[in-house]
């Protein structure tokens, strides 16, 4: 039986054609390729005996890398980390909503530093504005096809079946569909400027896993008040509900001839549905907040918002310490769990934390996870209503066992029109 090829680590020596130079910090060498001739990579030519003349410098743009300091000139004209030109769907602060510099705390003391009478008053105050409100939201738990090979898949271990639970498998992805990638900031998407969407008139359907505090704010706003909007302003109406090539388009005709034409609306929606699954309320601003009206209708305003986003971070906490009580779960499971949550941030909560927390009076780990949850309960309240206002049908579920997400409540929303014919259709 031939033996196998020994290792760079086993040899003391690097990879053929790799870098030579030793990363004492990671204990093995430099990967990265070499120019022909050479033995140390652009990184580390500097450690080169024939190279040691010409001395490296922090990039200007970047300083997590060097380059040749006669170079300079010619790097920073292709540096990845150079101000690239802006494209047209690219409008600064499009989605920021209005900023009122006079609501805006100039310094807040965390919550720790709270007297327990300033705690008190905000506890009650998040009580009073959610009377009424509905906290018992419904479950509805939804599995694609797409994803039930994966599922039950035996070589997917626990935290894969978790995050498989959670997204949305991109193979089912149609021979005819057109995908398009943007890399930008919510916050300045103007979709009305997209050549695909803006030459084929095409509705929208908004999609969020897991869009962390302000992004949902900046998403809504960008679909509601960016994409639809504009579509009012001309008073024009989407062409389709999909991209026709010369195939799809032959088809639609046809079935047009058919009298298919009841399974188009009669009147269509530039955002045809919303769908965000929620997380990380403490991450939330009160600037890009949708639900500012809703708050002030309350006698809330930037405060106490801020201290509400703060303490929403308190359901999760609570929540990851009752069921890893509750279940008795071993070390090697609390790990898993910790690996998984780590797509969120949790706003500094750890399971170790106790109930008081650091903070005035003795609240207990089921009375935060309660105040938590109506935090988040009172934020989302606001979004309702601001899609209610916009002409949508909005509402909130469970998507998904919270033993796979403790983030997991759902955001969905209709246009009313749409909504009508569904159910008198």
């Amino acid at each position: 039986m031939a033996a196998s090829t020994p290792s760079p680590r086993d040899t003391g020596f690097p990879a053929e054609g790799r870098c030579s130079y030793y990363v004492e910090k990671k204990k093995r060498f430099c990967r990265m390729v070499v120019a022909a001739g050479k033995r140390f990579c652009g990184e580390h030519a500097g450690a080169a005996e024939e190279e040691n003349t010409r001395k490296r410098i922090l990039c200007p743009l970047d300083p997590k890398h060097t380059v040749y300091e006669d170079q300079l000139a010619k790097h920073l004209k292709k540096c990845n980390s150079r101000e690239k030109p802006k494209p047209d769907f690219f409008i600064q602060d499009i989605n920021a909503g209005l900023k009122d510099e006079t609501e805006i705390p100039e310094q807040l003391v965390p919550i720790s530093s709270l007297s327990e009478e300033q705690l008190e008053n905000l506890i009650k105050k998040l009580r009073k504005a959610s009377e009424g409100l509905n906290s018992t939201l419904k479950d509805d738990i939804r599995s694609h096809p797409a994803l039930l090979d994966a599922l039950n898949d035996p070589r997917n271990g626990d935290s894969a079946i978790k995050h498989l639970k959670q997204q949305v498998d991109g193979k089912h992805r149609k021979e005819n569909s057109v995908f398009e990638r943007l890399q930008i900031d919510i916050q300045h998407l103007c979709l009305s400027k997209i050549p695909v969407l803006r030459e084929g008139k095409l509705p929208v359907v908004g999609i969020g896993k897991h869009l962390c505090g302000v992004a949902t704010d900046l998403a809504l706003r960008c679909l509601i008040e960016t994409y639809a909007a504009s579509y009012e302003e001309r008073n024009e109406e989407p062409l389709a509900k999909r991209i026709k090539n010369d195939k799809t388009e032959t088809k639609v005709n046809t079935l047009a001839k058919e009298g298919n034409e009841r399974n188009v609306p009669e009147k269509w929606s530039p955002v045809a549905g919303i769908v965000i699954a929620l997380c990380c309320h403490h991450r939330c601003d009160w600037r890009h907040y949708v639900g500012k009206e809703y708050f002030r209708a309350l006698g809330l305003g930037a405060v106490e918002f801020h201290y509400f986003q703060r303490m929403s971070s308190w359901a999760t906490c609570g929540m990851r310490k009752t069921l890893l009580e509750a279940a008795d779960i071993t070390t090697e499971r609390q790990d898993r769990q910790n690996d998984s949550s780590e797509e969120h941030d949790d706003g500094g909560c750890r399971v170790a934390d106790d109930g008081a927390d650091g903070l005035p009076g003795t609240l207990t780990v089921e009375e935060k996870k309660k105040i938590g949850h109506l935090c988040k309960l009172l934020i989302d309240q606001g979004r309702i209503q601001y899609l209610q206002q916009k002409g949508f049908i909005p509402a909130l579920q469970n998507y998904i066992d919270p033993l796979v997400s403790l983030e997991n409540v759902l955001l969905t929303a209709l246009p009313f029109h749409s909504s009508s014919s569904q159910t008198t259709g």
